[in-house]
C-alpha cells in the first residue's frame, strides 16, 4: 500500500484517512528519513493530525543529492525532436540538485533566458545504494526505488542548443520542482509504472498528457541497470525518466532542416530562434504551470504541483 509522505521547512508528515501526522524523527534529509521507516509506520497510526492543506510543504527531495535525467525517453517526444526511436540510444545528463524547489514554489527565470521550457517528468528516488556494478534485474529493481515524485525538468532552451549544453541550460536554481509528495510504493504498485499518466498544463491548457505504457522508450529497469555500470546511487539521489511530446521546442519542418545544415553554427542558430520567437508555447512571466501525474484508476496519485513563472 503506497504511503505519501510531505515535508515542511521543520517537519516530515505521512498521510492517513484522519489527516496529515508528523513523523518523530530528526532527520533533515530525504537520505534519513529513508534509513526509519518504522518511524513512518509508526506516525501512520497515530490519531494526531492536522489538515494537509494547512502545510506549506516544499520539496520532498532535499539536497544535495544527486539529479540524473534520462534523454528524449518517450517516443512521441523522441518524433516530435524530428528523431527516429528506433535508433535512439539510452543516455543521460546531470542536473545540479541546486535547482531543486518546492511544488508551490515560482519558477525564476534568469534575464538572459528568453526561451524558457517545462517538461513534465516522473521522478523516481532512491531508497537503497546502488553501487558501481551492482547486478539490477528485473526481479530485484524495485527494491532499489523507495519511491516516486511529480516533477518538471524546466529547460533554457537558448542555452541548451546552441551550446549543446544540457548541465547549464537546466540547473538554474528553481528549474527543478518537485513533488508536492514523495510517495512510497510497494514493489506490486512499483510494478504498476506503466498505468502512469503524466499531464502538464500552462494557464490552464493542456499541453502535455501521456501514458508511459506504449510511449517511454527505455524503462526505469533498464535505466537502472545502465546506471550501475558507471554511477553510484544513494538513498535519497533522484532520478528523472523523460518526458512526452507536448513541451514548446519541436523540430523545424524538414525543408528548413535541410536549408540549415548548410549555414555556418552562428547564423543557423540565430535563423532557429528568429523562427522560435513566433512560438507563443515558451514560458513567460507570470504563466501558471499545472503538473499531475498518477494512475487513470487513482491507485496512485502523485498529487500536483503549480508554479507560477517569473523573471529575474
Amino acid at each position: 500500500m503506497s504511503t505519501t509522505i510531505l515535508r515542511t521547512t521543520d517537519s516530515w508528515w505521512v498521510r492517513t484517512p484522519g489527516g496529515a501526522a508528523r513523523i518523530d524523527t530528526d532527520a533533515t534529509t530525504t537520505r534519513g528519513l529513508l534509513a526509519g521507516p518504522t518511524r513512518i509506520d509508526a506516525a501512520r497510526g497515530t490519531t494526531t493530525t492536522v489538515d494537509p492543506a494547512t502545510l506549506d510543504v516544499v520539496s520532498p527531495v532535499t539536497a544535495p543529492c544527486r539529479v540524473v535525467a534520462q534523454m528524449t525517453n518517450f517516443t512521441s517526444h523522441v518524433k516530435d525532436a524530428g528523431l527516429n526511436p528506433d535508433t535512439i540510444p539510452l543516455t543521460f545528463f546531470r542536473k545540479t540538485s541546486g535547482s531543486i524547489s518546492g511544488p508551490f514554489d515560482d519558477i525564476i527565470r534568469p534575464d538572459h533566458v528568453r526561451f524558457l521550457d517545462y517538461e513534465v517528468e516522473i521522478g523516481l528516488v532512491i531508497g537503497q545504494a546502488i553501487p558501481v556494478g551492482t547486478q539490477v534485474t528485473a526481479d530485484n529493481w524495485t527494491t532499489f526505488v523507495a519511491g516516486l515524485v511529480v516533477t518538471n525538468d524546466v529547460s533554457a532552451r537558448d542555452v541548451q542548443l546552441p551550446k549543446t549544453q544540457f548541465f547549464e541550460s537546466k540547473s538554474y536554481p528553481t528549474f527543478t520542482p518537485v513533488g508536492p509528495a514523495l510517495v512510497l510504493l510497494d514493489d506490486h504498485e512499483l510494478k504498476r509504472f506503466g498505468d502512469l499518466r503524466l499531464r502538464l498544463w500552462v494557464n490552464g491548457q493542456l499541453r502535455q498528457d501521456s501514458v508511459v505504457d506504449g510511449d517511454m522508450v527505455f524503462s526505469p529497469l533498464e535505466a537502472l541497470q545502465a546506471l550501475s555500470r558507471f554511477q553510484r546511487l544513494d538513498p535519497g539521489d533522484l532520478l528523472l525518466t523523460g518526458t512526452p511530446e507536448g513541451t514548446a521546442l519541436s523540430a523545424p519542418p524538414k525543408p528548413v532542416e535541410i536549408i540549415a545544415a548548410f549555414l555556418p553554427p552562428a547564423l543557423k542558430w540565430k535563423v532557429f530562434f528568429k523562427r522560435q520567437a513566433q512560438n507563443p508555447k515558451y514560458l513567460k512571466h507570470g504563466d501558471v504551470v499545472e503538473v499531475s501525474i498518477g494512475s487513470d484508476d487513482g491507485a496512485i496519485d502523485l498529487g500536483r504541483q503549480r508554479t507560477v513563472v517569473r523573471t529575474a
